[in-house]
């Protein structure tokens, strides 16, 4: 296997802390198997909504070598309707609970929930995924804090019932820069410890294709301080509209070219479907950068 120098500088972001592990990102990036068990997720959706399939594709994202897994219960894609707290711990509690019993790895709970979030992290979960920013539920901040928690702290305009319908900027790499910078000071007033913050710029959530498209290009004005940078770019739409491309399982490999484009700018954290090959052009980015 290829390995990096010592003296690489392709990830400024040196580490993230979670719940039971710090990510060492001098080691090389980090790939986050997304593991939906909704009915109603854009790309999946009932593929993995009971537990005997969700484990099944949970060993199959830890065999082509995903660090975390991101279990989720409710759907964030574009129009999708809220579900009830109690349905989305039926949803994902099983399924953290029998993970944790046979992985080791990092497992991340993606909820705005703090019931939610609380019960994911008692069960065994090591992160916090909130497509709020932390914002949605007044218990979150506390929940998190009180957890010592990984947290990815999500920038989205708007509710995913409408949040496509007419998203507007003046100058959205700067807003979402900003929006990052209030967040970061606020979490850490609260308590949050620096090291458990990632932020991650929301592509597709509440931006226009050309506010992706600017997101993407900017993505080095994006990083606060030395937190790093998760991007969820999988199989999205931005894609199929540079591409013209509509079939979801053909954007894996357009994907990958866009974890390289990302890893090169120093983005050390990647939340995609196919594991395997987005994590293959992580070590050829490092390989490359590292000489």
């Amino acid at each position: 296997m290829c390995k990096m120098s010592s003296e690489s500088m392709l990830y400024r972001a040196g580490s993230w802390k979670t719940k039971r592990q710090t990510l060492e990102f001098s080691r090389g990036g980090v790939v986050m198997g997304i593991l939906n068990t909704t009915p109603d997720s854009f790309s999946d959706g009932g593929r993995f909504d009971h537990l005997e399939a969700a484990l099944e594709q949970a060993q199959a994202l830890i065999a082509e070598g995903a660090s975390i897994l991101d279990v989720g219960g409710e759907s964030t894609r574009p129009g999708a309707k809220p579900v009830s707290e109690e349905e989305e711990i039926r949803r994902t509690l099983p399924v953290i609970k029998a993970l944790r019993a046979e992985w080791a790895g990092l497992i991340s709970i993606d909820t705005s929930k703090a019931e939610v979030a609380q019960q994911a992290l008692a069960a065994g979960a090591d992160i916090v995924n909130d497509v709020s920013g932390l914002e949605a539920d007044p218990r979150m901040i506390e929940v998190c804090q009180k957890a010592a928690c990984g947290l990815v702290v999500m920038h989205r305009q708007g509710l995913p019932e409408s949040m496509q319908d007419c998203p507007s900027y003046q100058n959205v790499v700067a807003e979402v820069r900003r929006y990052f910078l209030e967040r970061y000071e606020m979490l850490q007033k609260a308590g949050i410890d620096p090291e458990a913050i990632v932020f991650d710029p929301g592509i597709g959530f509440g931006k226009a294709h050309d506010h992706n498209l600017a997101l993407l290009s900017g993505l080095e004005e994006l990083q606060i301080d030395d937190r790093p940078l998760l991007l969820g770019v999988s199989r999205k739409s931005v894609i199929g509209r540079c591409l013209g491309e509509k079939d979801l399982s053909l954007r894996d490999w357009p994907t990958v070219a866009m974890t390289a484009y990302a890893a090169a700018k120093g983005v050390p954290l990647h939340r995609v479907h196919a594991v395997r090959h987005n994590l293959e052009a992580l070590r050829m980015v490092e390989a490359i950068q590292g000489v």
